[in-house]
């Protein structure tokens, strides 16, 4: 064995000691180390390939692997590139979308909670972390997305080979948008019952080409009806974001949302309490839809409080011009809330992965 490799073999015994805090296994045995060199000079270079570019641990995995890589005799200098591979814990089927690897529903039991500003600021977050993320517009009769997006042209008729005409859907800040507000004129009704609906969902699932995406993030509208229970059908949801105000009105309509997604074996990955409070000008906090409602639900379920959004005047500004808040200023605190939001929901994708692919394998291991 000559020099070189067994100090590669030293650098990766070093890098096991570097845990992922969220999937709890080293680096090196999750397969996060890639193309790992220890070169003449005694510089070692390596990517740590993270399950989303979205982790919120990422400065701090970067930092111990390369202390890590360090502390081997020999190693004068560390060169860490940091990458990201967003992998599907379904196997692809029939019922999948070519090319989608995560698909995560944002949901509420009640209009009004602001479940679209979560959507576009979460779909929009993800983007600016160097995710590939598509928003699908499902409130079929409220379509807003495209006004709160900023969308200023309509998808593209294309013909695939297999599917015959699909649509190619635009772009805004990073993110493929798709809508029946693309397919109405101004404010004329959608005026639809139940088939109908189902089969525009069922249009929006199949000949839509979203290309290659990491994330697709479906807009639900309020309750627990025919659209939940068909995208449930149709696709292999990865999971579903509740979004609630802290009131108990809201807090009764979530509750069952949460019982709906439970029916139909699709996780919670976890609870946004939006509207949580107002910072006046006098510095003081007003709990104007009272306090504490989305810790309550998510403990009574079990499930994560992934973030507490504030009521603020800039996030409703950034709907009404088609700028979400993290796009019009990165640095308002509202935009680090999103962000945090973002990378949170990104983490408990991952976990959730993980866990599916050590349960295939404990099953596997008895056949």
């Amino acid at each position: 064995m000559s020099s070189g490799t067994t100090k590669i073999e030293l650098v990766l015994n070093a890098l096991r000691t570097v845990q992922d805090p969220d999937l709890k296994k080293d680096l090196v045995t999750l397969g996060m180390i890639r193309d790992l060199q220890v070169h003449s000079s005694g510089q070692a270079t390596f990517r740590v390939v993270l399950t989303t570019p979205a982790c919120p641990v990422k400065d701090l995995l970067k930092s111990q692997a390369a202390a890590a890589a360090m502390t081997v005799p020999g190693i004068e200098s560390v060169e860490v590139t940091m990458d990201a591979e967003v992998k599907n814990r379904l196997s692809t089927t029939a019922k999948g979308l070519p090319g989608v690897q995560h698909i995560i529903a944002v949901s509420s039991g009640k209009g009004g909670v602001g479940k679209s500003t979560v959507s576009v600021n979460l779909a929009t977050s993800l983007a600016l972390d160097g995710a590939r993320v598509g928003l699908l517009d499902a409130d079929i009769y409220g379509p807003n997305i495209p006004t709160m997006m900023g969308v200023t042209e309509n998808p593209k008729l294309t013909v695939h080979p297999e599917k015959g005409e699909v649509f190619i859907p635009p772009t805004s800040h990073g993110v493929k948008v798709m809508s029946m507000g693309f397919l109405t004129q101004g404010d004329q009704p959608v005026i639809w019952r139940g088939p109908m609906l189902h089969n525009i969902l069922n249009q929006f699932c199949t000949r839509v080409e979203w290309g290659d995406l990491d994330y697709l993030i479906i807009d639900l509208p309020p309750g627990t009806g025919d659209v939940q229970l068909s995208l449930a059908q149709m696709l292999p949801l990865t999971g579903t974001v509740l979004v609630t105000t802290p009131q108990e009105i809201s807090l009764q309509d979530v509750r069952k949302a949460f019982n709906m997604w439970d029916k139909v074996k699709v996780p919670v990955l976890g609870v946004v309490e939006n509207m949580s409070f107002f910072k006046g000008d006098d510095g003081k906090i007003y709990r104007i839809f009272g306090e504490g409602g989305g810790d309550l639900l998510s403990k009574k379920f079990s499930t994560r409080l992934l973030a507490q959004m504030p009521l603020l005047p800039a996030i409703r500004e950034g709907g009404d011009s088609g700028r979400p808040i993290v796009v019009q200023d990165l640095n308002h605190d509202a935009a680090h809330e999103f962000r945090k939001l973002a990378r949170e929901v990104a983490r408990e994708v991952a976990i959730l992965n993980a866990s599916s692919e050590a349960s295939t394998l404990e099953i596997g291991a008895f056949h």
